[in-house]
């Protein structure tokens, strides 16, 4: 027909210059979770909880070996007796518990918040396909948990190091260890932290994509993770309680021993990356699958 134009289109019918992997780029999902009041809030609080406790650290009455607090007293000696030993003390307070919330949070609310929100089906709308729709979030939710935790940690060293100056070292477990040395130490605990913590990412991931409450996904994270822990402490369970996610989470503290410990940072690194690959399987099966209604 004359005078009619028919539209360019390129490989598979697509509009001619789409190209998917151009869509939702990772810097502009970056920026946008960090104008997010929940990431501001948690980054904040990363930065301010080690401050919290170098002024809690100086209203010491000197009385801590009553009502049963003569270990935990005797951690809190170790903390303020140089900034590495501040550090080790601040993730070792955080690491079974805050930290987890961190994780889940950043997770557990990333996809499940945009449902909630209802703007899901438009962002799948512009189009972008629902897979990197979906490697993107995480991509950013794991970005922002391992700067949640260097943030911790860098607070942490730099606050301590000033107020305790920048000495050995030392834990319950070894013996002094050179400066240097114990900074290599940290770093290997950190590093073994960002991966145990792929688990909860993992799990609060799954949840994510599965129900529509971005609570639900962090909240039901945070849970079980809770419960392997006390399921890991029933010794009944014998060889059981080695395939829970949470039995290998103490192992970094034969990082510290003399000489270092690390069968069981081994496994506990090869148990995360299992378990945080099937749960992520998981999620990206069922969110290519799943009806987008919200």
């Amino acid at each position: 027909m004359v005078g009619s134009q028919v539209a360019p289109t390129g490989s598979g019918g697509a509009a001619a210059g789409y190209r998917p992997s151009a869509t939702m780029p990772f810097g502009a999902e970056f920026r946008r979770q960090a104008s997010r009041r929940r990431t501001q809030l948690a980054l904040g609080f990363m930065v301010l909880l080690p401050l919290i406790i170098l002024v809690a650290f100086q209203f010491d009455s000197g009385d801590d070996d009553g009502g049963g607090r003569g270990e935990f007293a005797s951690l809190a000696d170790l903390a303020t007796s140089g900034g590495l030993n501040f550090t080790l003390f601040s993730i070792l307070v955080s690491a079974s518990f805050l930290l987890v919330v961190v994780v889940a949070l950043f997770c557990g609310d990333t996809v499940a918040s945009e449902a909630s929100w209802g703007s899901l089906r438009y962002l799948l709308a512009v189009p972008v396909p629902r897979a990197r729709l979906l490697a993107v979030k995480l991509v950013v939710a794991l970005a922002y948990s391992g700067l949640a935790l260097l943030l911790l940690a860098g607070t942490a060293l730099v606050a301590g190091t000033l107020r305790y100056g920048w000495k050995p070292l030392s834990s319950q477990v070894s013996a002094e260890l050179a400066p240097g040395d114990g900074l290599l130490r940290l770093l290997g605990v950190l590093g073994y932290l960002a991966v145990v913590l792929l688990v909860v990412a993992g799990l609060a991931f799954l949840l994510s994509v599965t129900t529509d409450a971005a609570l639900g996904a962090v909240g039901g994270a945070v849970l079980l993770w809770i419960l392997s822990s006390i399921l890991d402490q029933i010794t009944a369970l014998g060889g059981l309680r080695n395939l829970l996610p949470t039995h290998y989470s103490s192992a970094w503290l034969g990082l510290l021993s003399s000489p270092m410990q690390t069968d069981d940072v081994v496994k506990g690194a090869i148990s995360a990356v299992v378990y945080a690959t099937l749960f992520w399987s998981l999620a990206f099966w069922r969110f290519t699958r799943k009806d987008i209604t919200s």
